[in-house]
């Protein structure tokens, strides 16, 4: 697993603002040059992460809460994969909030790239939660997805201006090069997606998800770090 930067979550004694829940998914197929990932280059006027290259997704809406009827078994599960999150603090509300995550996590996805996802599509891969330093916060939940067969994600977001699969290691390259810009959680995902040859192995890989807080000023460390000559 590539080593990401990690910091203790805060208590609420003197803590920031909590952060707003959110959902991310990174769409995977397998392509003759290796794992490709569905990706939205973000419009540069976007007062969150502008210019970056991201995975579909975003804020949970009151909608998420409500409207939908996964089988318990998928939620007792994706519940278990969240355990060390936020959204378990309340054991009594873990499986509903399992189930908001995956109603904002699909809807995103249809919302952003007209592909309709089947609930058993999706895999908890990691949360990463904004440092406590920065203006804007979220509570990320990331997911792998595996689309079915003949599923085509399209652009039709007005957050990007454009929106394509990428193999893996070419996003990779393109940011080492400069010509790219990724967030933290972007990067250091892409990082450990690239060491799986196949869809199916990552899928079947045995991946904890352990919450990401990095300490104040390390987004700024990391675009600093990351900006070039």
């Amino acid at each position: 697993m590539t080593n990401v930067p990690r910091h203790t979550i805060p208590t609420e004694n003197g803590a920031p603002a909590k952060p707003r829940l959110a959902a991310s998914v990174i769409l995977l197929r397998d392509a003759p040059g290796g794992l490709e990932v569905f990706v939205q280059h973000r419009v540069s006027t976007m007062d969150f992460a502008a210019g970056m290259v991201v995975f579909p997704g975003g804020r949970v809406d009151a909608a998420d809460h409500h409207g939908w009827n996964y089988p318990a078994d998928l939620l007792a599960s994706h519940a278990a994969d969240w355990h060390l999150s936020s959204i378990s603090e309340d054991p009594a509300l873990e499986h509903k909030m399992a189930g908001t995550i995956l109603a904002a996590a699909i809807r995103e996805v249809q919302e952003e790239s007209g592909l309709t996802l089947e609930a058993a599509n999706l895999r908890p891969w990691a949360n990463w939660i904004t440092p406590t330093d920065m203006p804007k916060r979220f509570d990320t939940f990331f997911y792998v997805a595996k689309p079915a067969a003949g599923a085509d994600p399209r652009h039709q977001t007005t957050e990007a201006w454009q929106s394509l699969w990428m193999p893996v290691q070419q996003i990779l390259e393109a940011e080492a090069a400069h010509s790219l810009k990724l967030m933290p959680p972007t990067f250091f995902l892409l990082k450990e997606i690239a060491g799986f040859g196949s869809v199916e192995a990552v899928w079947s890989a045995e991946h904890d998800v352990i919450p990401v807080l990095a300490g104040p000023g390390s987004l700024a460390a990391f675009l600093k770090a990351h900006a070039g000559p």
